[in-house]
């Protein structure tokens, strides 16, 4: 009887385990060389191709133009240092979000998820589509700038193919993020091992006098530093993937400080390369740097600088429209946006209207902008949150001092990042002041009108406005002639190398039409 009724318990705890949800963990396969490796592809981009010329209009002399380069390095290790140990600390998706909900509140982590949506993100895509078209269009134009109208309706298109790229297929976007990326490589090889070839032969006349002609000014080093840390974005995306680093406490620190230096020292090199076959002059004058440097070194195959730098360009764009609609997914996902935004394809398992939003917004961008307006726009943004975040760290180290702290930095290292990203925001408004400045700081604000109406108080009024910008939902039943739907699903992780890690936690469906 006794062995009866113990079986029967066995049983039953089998039956129970059965019916418990199954989840898939993340394995920690990622080694130090992979965090380098995804540091280093992260942040190489378009900003080197098209950062030089503004970094030198700023700096006016090629010896603080290197410096500048050099300490927007410095800047970016710092501040992933300071990354690192946020994201060890607060082990929470979203960015920048749960930090700076868990030291400043709601507001503040509200206003970055508005200001992400809709200035740092779209602009950003705006401004890579933007040099792809440049670099595409001006071997077209030899001798003479292209037709702005032609620049941005190359932008666009490559707005369209990218985002319907994206909202198609999870796979062929990655199939196209891991082509493209290979392509990146091999250029920026090309042109650093072309002009150390050269500097080696002597070529070493336009670095006499490298400090000759500087006239800086405060708010020209801001704007420098701008133009150099836009190459350098992505320096914060390592503790994203903290869970999948072998050793993390040890791998995570390391790679950023081999990674960052690393990425420092080609983009220095490659400066280097331009000023080895150009004079500080000509670079200022050429309307693409290294089509121009091709054209000096390379020719009669010059034609495969602007081709390999369109795929660069492109690659970095599809990387941007990829993350990008996940973080707008996400949103909408937690009520901060339209909840249509956080629909997902039954069939194709991608954020398709979320992507679909983000580049239209990013479309929007590149009607009224130019590059360098825009650089100088999304920087001014982003260095207000980055900042602020940090600031958040130093914050945090007193009224949060029962969190772990695996990776733990010096206190002066965040203090110097939150100092400097002050700097950063103030000084050009200070002493060159802009419109976009302006335009940027009121479409900040105006998300706490959102914020108010929507997310805090929840107006009657202006939920019925929310809902009638809704699909409406279908009834629960299924049938067995429906419609392709599209499904509300929490995404446990972001791609991996075999699809997508799914896990269901409320079906919305909507009849596609």
């Amino acid at each position: 009887m006794q062995e009866t009724s113990l079986r029967k318990r066995r049983e039953d705890e089998k039956s129970l385990q059965s019916t418990e949800p199954k989840t898939t963990n993340l394995q920690k396969e990622l080694g130090l060389f992979s965090g380098i490796c995804i540091i280093v592809g992260t942040i190489i981009g378009s900003g080197i191709f098209i950062s030089p010329k503004s970094v030198l209009s700023n700096t006016e002399a090629v010896g603080p133009c290197l410096i500048i380069w050099a300490a927007c390095g410095i800047l970016a290790t710092l501040g992933a240092l300071c990354f690192a140990e946020l994201g060890t600390m607060i082990t929470k998706s979203g960015g920048e979000y749960p930090y700076l909900m868990e030291a400043f509140g709601p507001i503040p982590a509200y206003l970055f998820s508005w200001t992400s949506l809709f200035v740092i993100k779209p602009s950003s895509f705006a401004i890579i589509c933007l040099s792809f078209s440049e670099y595409v269009s001006s071997p077209f134009y030899a001798g003479c700038s292209p037709p702005q109208v032609v620049v941005k309706f190359l932008a666009a298109a490559a707005i369209l193919v990218i985002t319907m790229v994206n909202a198609l297929s999870v796979r062929l976007g990655s199939y196209v993020q891991n082509v493209f990326t290979a392509a990146k490589l091999v250029i920026v090889a090309v042109i650093i091992i072309s002009g150390l070839v050269l500097l080696a032969q002597g070529n070493t006349k336009n670095f006499e006098n490298s400090f000759e002609g500087t006239k800086l000014s405060v708010g020209a080093i801001g704007l420098a530093f701008y133009n150099g840390l836009w190459a350098y974005d992505g320096w914060n995306q390592l503790n994203y993937i903290t869970e999948e680093l072998e050793n993390p406490f040890r791998n995570l620190p390391l790679a950023i400080i081999i990674g960052i230096p690393l990425v420092t020292g080609c983009y220095i090199l490659m400066n280097v390369s331009y000023f080895t076959v150009m004079t500080a002059t000509e670079l200022l004058q050429s309307q693409a740097v290294a089509v121009t440097f091709g054209d000096r070194v390379l020719y009669p195959a010059s034609w495969v600088v602007p081709l390999f730098v369109a795929f660069s360009t492109i690659g970095a764009a599809n990387g941007s429209c990829f993350t990008a609609g996940r973080l707008v997914y996400v949103a909408g996902r937690e009520g901060h946006m339209l909840k249509v935004l956080s629909y997902i394809s039954v069939k194709r398992l991608t954020p398709a209207p979320a992507i679909i939003f983000h580049g239209i917004i990013a479309t929007i961008y590149i009607i009224p902008g130019d590059i360098n307006s825009l650089v100088n726009y999304f920087s001014f943004a982003a260095w207000l949150f980055y900042g602020l975040t940090i600031s958040g760290l130093v914050v945090m180290r007193f009224t949060r001092k029962e969190l772990k702290r695996p990776i733990k930095v010096p206190i002066v290292i965040p203090v110097v990042v939150t100092l400097l990203s002050l700097f950063l925001v103030l000084a050009p408004i200070i002493s060159m002041p802009a419109w976009e400045y302006l335009y940027c700081v009121l479409f900040m604000l105006s998300g706490l009108i959102f914020y108010f109406l929507f997310v805090r108080y929840k107006f009657g009024w202006a939920q019925k406005i929310s809902k009638a910008c809704q699909a409406p939902e279908p009834p629960p039943q299924a049938s067995s002639d429906a419609r392709p739907c599209l499904v509300s699903l929490i995404l446990t992780r972001v791609p991996r190398r075999q699809g997508w890690t799914v896990k269901a936690s409320s079906w919305i469906c909507t009849a596609a039409t």
